[in-house]
């Protein structure tokens, strides 16, 4: 997968190439404290724009799994576009966080992302385009679904500031 992400202040990361297995993160943002609250989130066929997958429930409380229902078309696509809209009342001055993907509770990948600065009160857009790994590389729908798990860790620096876990079933 080639990740591109984009933020509120235009920063450009480019981050892992990994060919091993096509899979979509999901970014989820915390209501802790009211330190993030995710107010949606979708995943758009990178190549016409059509949103194949939106989502506005809450899936960041900690010490919980959560399960997310994605359109196995969604596997199909050569890239996908990823946003999340979040809104925070605090300064964080490096929000940034790992996801861990788990194919059966075994760790298969380890991303790592960075946000930055996000200002006190203030609502953020956070837009990623995902490339899909060849057809050869990638595991069907059905060998994935409900044995993927993506764990996600946030932090503002170095403090860990929760935690989110998120079953994936392709439907």
């Amino acid at each position: 997968l080639h990740l591109h992400s984009l933020h509120l202040h235009s920063l450009h990361l480019h981050s892992l190439h990994l060919h091993s297995l096509h899979l979509y993160r999901l970014p989820l943002f915390l209501d802790r404290g009211e330190l993030l609250i995710r107010n949606w989130m979708n995943l758009r066929d990178g190549s016409t724009g059509k949103v194949l997958w939106q989502s506005t429930d809450d899936m960041s409380k900690p010490g919980k799994e959560h399960s997310a229902r994605v359109p196995k078309k969604v596997l199909k696509c050569k890239t996908v576009s990823r946003e999340v809209n979040f809104s925070s009342k605090h300064v964080i001055e490096e929000l940034r966080l790992q996801q861990r993907v788990l194919f059966n509770d075994s760790i298969l990948e380890d991303w790592h992302f960075r946000f930055g600065f996000v200002i006190p009160d203030s609502t953020n857009t956070w837009q990623s385009v995902i490339e899909a790994a060849p057809a050869q590389d990638m595991l069907p729908s059905s060998a994935l679904s409900g044995n993927v798990v993506i764990e996600t860790y946030f932090f503002n620096k170095n403090v860990l500031i929760s935690t989110s876990s998120v079953r994936v079933f392709y439907v």
